[in-house]
């Protein structure tokens, strides 16, 4: 990959309106909230507030563009790969103003955010493969009947991303509906809207037609509300907290019985045994649980180390958190970031004081980086027990935790023994091992020696309180789509 660009720390905020039937506007109610820069707490623009009258207009319009005979059911299915196709080209004309929005209205360090931008074009292009390949079945009936299926976008989707990944969220998101000819209501989160928006602006450059793709500005819940509960919407798709989750899941029960996938929280086991690759483990797990300031749902946050190498393995792993640079994004060498905001910052603090009280050994870190920005230092607990908050619950923050363990049947026990069940991993040189601990860890993904190895066409989920439904890969499109049985007669018996 060629080097990056230089980053633009002033890059100007070209959008900041709503975006609806391919136009920039107003909301209905004329307010508007702040956004802030989480690494210097600075104003870094102004939004448009969305609420439930803009919802229904979002909604409206994406309801007619889905009708029979429109310009976007209208098109074939290679046509609309090449819609996304085009998009995708505009996504990497413009990689390196993505990238900034990303830094700034996320925190992360330019580096990251320009490798994540440049995944979300893989995405996009993955899907607008996958337009043409969408296939039905012919089914064997007695009787002279023919019987086949057919597969048909569900409909209008509200499409709720949070702040952690924005552009790789809402990329794949949102090219998975577009790709299964669904159109699409978008409220990405409040503290990370600039790169949706100028989503927007390319969508309408790509030829996208109006109503296909709207996209909400909210502060605060109305907007999922709206989206959650209207009986226009077919879908929700969801990524963010378990508790949010159930909401959502509530809603759309109660409303029409919207199809609902949702990826919700983890606490995610990653477990070393003795015959481990150390570097290996090492490289992973540090790199995995302090990006992005520790607020990835699947960071290997429970980390069971086996006794022969326990001491060894702690010690270096100290030794290479306490190494990581924490800085805002546009420093030189910088890996973590900040905290997203000021209520997260003082959540994570709070977690790590609860570690503290319960008698949980903080070995490194554990308090505010620097004064200015919502940073927080790679922090380390040891001697923790199972039955501590800091065990039990996802912290969504720089923080790791490390047990001691003795055997497989044990630590499998220990690492089931959480409500959540995203991911797990595992590091041995032992074939058997590796394949015993998949089989028996109650997680949607396993990473065998690596970790957070995600690509298009790999499907990924939750299980337990971790989430339902699919995405990625091809198959993940069935949860975008009905089945439609047809039954012809042709023949008579009489």
């Amino acid at each position: 990959m060629a080097p990056p660009p230089e980053p633009r720390s002033n890059q100007r905020i070209k959008f900041d309106q709503l975006f609806i039937n391919n136009e920039f506007v107003n909301s209905v109610s004329g307010e508007t909230y702040t956004s802030v820069n989480p690494s210097t707490e600075k104003l870094l623009a102004v939004l448009q507030q969305a609420n439930e009258v803009d919802v229904d207009k979002a909604v409206k319009v994406a309801r007619d563009a889905f009708e029979v005979g429109s310009p976007w059911r209208s098109l074939t299915d290679s046509a609309r790969g090449l819609l996304l196709n085009k998009l995708a080209d505009l996504i990497e004309e413009n990689v390196n103003e993505i990238a900034n929005l990303e830094s700034l209205d996320n925190g992360k360090p330019f580096i990251q955010s320009y490798g994540q931008t440049l995944e979300a074009i893989k995405f996009v292009r993955y899907f607008a493969g996958c337009t043409d390949k969408i296939h039905g079945k012919t089914i064997s009936s007695d009787g002279g009947v023919l019987v086949y299926t057919t597969k048909e976008p569900v409909g209008v989707v509200g499409i709720i991303i949070p702040w952690n990944y924005p552009i790789v969220l809402l990329s794949f998101k949102l090219s998975m509906a577009l790709a299964a000819g669904c159109t699409v209501v978008v409220k990405p989160a409040e503290q990370t809207t600039l790169n949706a928006l100028f989503l927007g602006h390319l969508i309408k450059e790509a030829g996208f037609p109006p109503g296909v793709v709207n996209i909400l500005s909210c502060s605060g819940p109305a907007v999922g509300i709206a989206l959650t509960h209207h009986k226009d919407v077919d879908k929700i798709s969801f990524t963010g907290s378990t508790m949010v989750g159930k909401l959502v899941l509530e809603a759309a029960a109660k409303s029409n019985l919207k199809k609902v996938t949702l990826e919700l929280g983890g606490k995610s086991p990653a477990v070393v045994f003795n015959d481990a690759d150390l570097d290996l483990a090492l490289k992973y797990i540090s790199q995995s649980v302090f990006v992005t300031a520790g607020q990835t749902c699947f960071a290997p946050t429970r980390l069971y180390v086996q006794s022969g190498i326990y001491d060894k393995f702690v010690q270096k792993f100290i030794e290479i958190a306490s190494k990581i640079k924490v800085g805002g994004p546009f420093e030189a060498d910088v890996f973590q970031g900040p905290q997203i905001d000021s209520v997260f910052l003082e959540r994570v603090l709070s977690y790590i004081e609860i570690g503290k009280k319960e008698g949980a050994k903080c070995v490194l870190g554990g308090k505010r980086h620097g004064s200015v920005g919502y940073f927080i230092e790679p922090t380390v607990f040891t001697e923790v027990t199972d039955d501590m908050t800091i065990t039990k619950d996802e912290i969504f923050g720089p923080v790791e935790i490390i047990f001691k363990f003795d055997t497989l049947d044990e630590v499998i026990r220990r690492a089931n023994n959480n409500k959540y069940g995203l991911a797990a991993g595992v590091f041995t040189e032992n074939l058997n091992t590796a394949v015993q601990f998949s089989k028996a860890i109650q997680a949607g993904t396993v990473w065998v020696n690596q970790w957070a190895n995600l690509s298009p066409q790999t499907p990924f989920s939750g299980h337990k309180m971790s989430g339902m439904g699919t995405e990625l890969g091809i198959d993940s499109l069935d949860g975008l789509m009905n089945t439609k049985v047809t039954n012809i007669r042709l023949s008579s018996d009489e």
